[in-house]
């Protein structure tokens, strides 16, 4: 999910028939704090987290809201080096405005945020009730994830070419909106679908999928049910739908769901220390898109692997052809200048966010300020995690923040 306001993340029909008890709503605020993993999507549990002004707890707890798929560590975890520094006070300058780190993980109420340095953790901060063995839920930072696991399909021959038409590996997309688009374009966020991101319009695709999916509805049905908007591969559309497509097909190829695939090829792997969960819809389909749900020394163990060009210790864990390839936008219309806001300058390429410049930059990025930032002329490795209600103009400001904190290091 991307750069748009939230209220809810369900259709308005749903928003009106819970908000007709307010006690239910209150149940569901000290039922999601102690309840344990659930089977089904606790709708009004979900409502009650996304129109919250602090949605910290559920973030940490999105196994109370959603059914899970689990990730499990490994037995001998790998750990960064500690070597800290007091950054709190590391200046940056945001519209002719200065502050402070310190300032501004206050303001954007971050729950997380861990900076690697060198192979080592420089700075690591916790706050509003998480710590280091917190989940924190991804957002769109999944989708990332989601292109890895594509990266290493195609590497192993279960995909023959990112330009093959999704349709010719996933068959229930053949009478649909997806029918001859290529894997490719639907990677580059221009599948051509029919579908709109605005989070805060009840009608909106992205609320009406969540809304039908909350309900019962298998995604992989809604995806595909919906039609062509425009000619692929000719601009970009941010449409988290795609990256569940990404999802059917990595279980389709594999015949594992994308969560045991994640486990497989790279969690265990790369020595994650903790398990992580990723939720699920009512019928066990992986929600490809969002709601990964790791702590910030695991995401930062994701963003090694890429600043290192898919190696691990000795061991080529994604083909680096295909790293370096996901993170240079691939077409004029991906460098994306100007798009949310004015000055905006990050382009997006496999479902990875670049930043213009020359110090090979790279983020994923998650609504209400989720990030997994790498610099790799810096060697710098940064994860944040927020429950942040203004994160829709954050994103600049928040690359500003990390570009100082890697000048602060150097």
């Amino acid at each position: 999910m991307r750069n748009r306001n939230a209220e809810s993340l369900l259709q308005k029909e749903v928003v009106v028939v819970v908000r007709q008890s307010k006690w239910m709503i209150a149940l569901f605020a000290v039922w999601v704090a102690s309840a344990h993993a659930v089977d089904t999507i606790q709708t009004g549990a979900l409502i009650n987290m996304m129109e919250s002004e602090d949605p910290i707890v559920g973030f940490r707890s999105i196994d109370t809201i959603f059914p899970v798929k689990t990730i499990e560590r490994p037995e001998k975890p790998f750990r960064f080096k500690e070597v800290p520094e007091d950054l709190n006070g590391t200046p940056y300058e945001w519209h002719s405005t200065k502050s402070t780190l310190e300032a501004f993980l206050e303001k954007t109420k971050t729950t997380a945020l861990l900076v690697v340095k060198d192979d080592a953790i420089a700075f690591e901060h916790y706050a509003l009730g998480n710590d280091k063995a917190s989940n924190a839920t991804s957002m769109s930072v999944a989708k990332s994830f989601t292109s890895a696991l594509i990266g290493i399909a195609v590497e192993e021959g279960l995909i023959k070419s990112i330009d093959d038409p999704v349709d010719q590996y996933v068959p229930a997309l053949k009478d649909s909106g997806y029918a001859g688009v290529s894997i490719k374009h639907i990677l580059q966020m221009s599948s051509g679908i029919g579908f709109s991101e605005i989070y805060d319009d009840d009608t909106s695709d992205v609320m009406v999928m969540m809304g039908q999916v909350s309900l019962g509805k298998s995604i992989a049905d809604y995806a595909a049910g919906l039609k062509p908007d425009y000619e692929p591969g000719t601009k970009f559309n941010y449409a988290s739908i795609d990256t569940n497509v990404l999802g059917m097909l990595i279980e389709s190829v594999t015949g594992k769901n994308p969560a045991q695939y994640l486990e497989e090829e790279i969690w265990k792997k790369i020595g994650m220390e903790y398990d992580a969960t990723w939720a699920t819809d009512n019928h066990g389909n992986v929600l490809a898109f969002a709601w990964l749900n790791v702590t910030a020394r695991d995401f930062a163990k994701f963003g090694r692997l890429y600043l290192n060009e898919g190696r691990w210790d000795g061991e080529q864990i994604v083909h680096a052809a295909w790293v370096k390839e996901s993170l240079v936008p691939g077409a004029d219309y991906l460098k994306l200048t100007d798009h949310y806001v004015p000055g905006w300058d990050i382009g997006y390429q496999y479902q990875w966010w670049v930043p213009a410049g020359n110090d090979g930059e790279f983020t994923a990025i998650g609504v209400w300020g989720q990030y997994i930032y790498v610099n790799r002329a810096q060697n710098l490795i940064i994860v944040k995690s927020s429950v942040d209600p203004d994160f829709d103009s954050r994103d600049m400001e928040t690359i500003a923040v990390f570009r100082a904190i890697g000048q602060a290091l150097e």
